[in-house]
């Protein structure tokens, strides 16, 4: 159960990202529903943040939080801002999973 709090908790981590890039092109009412989406994704963020390293070690929890926030702020970044895919984001996003999965498989 702590890991899908875990998992949810790094979403809620894109959900604050992709609301931050709504507000740069956002004025008036706009910003300010993308701001407030903004802050309660990020207090559902780190609240469940909290609550998964209650049972979970800080060590795999904190990366596990990031690594979920990276890539999927870098994947919205790609299918709805429309930067760039390159080969070169792609591996290194590709890289980041491995590199989570390993530290999850290595855990003691």
């Amino acid at each position: 159960m702590n890991w899908i709090i875990l998992i949810t908790a790094g979403l809620f981590e894109t959900a604050f990202a992709f609301c931050l890039g709504k507000m740069k092109g956002a004025t008036g009412a706009e910003f300010y529903g993308w701001g407030a989406g903004f802050i309660v994704a990020t207090f559902l963020s780190m609240f469940l943040l909290a609550k998964a390293t209650q049972t979970l070690p800080i060590s795999t929890a904190y990366p596990v939080w990031t690594g979920i926030g990276a890539v999927g702020t870098v994947l919205l970044g790609i299918f709805f801002f429309h930067e760039p895919a390159s080969f070169s984001r792609i591996f290194f996003i590709t890289l980041l999973i491995v590199s989570i999965v390993g530290l999850k498989m290595s855990e003691a």
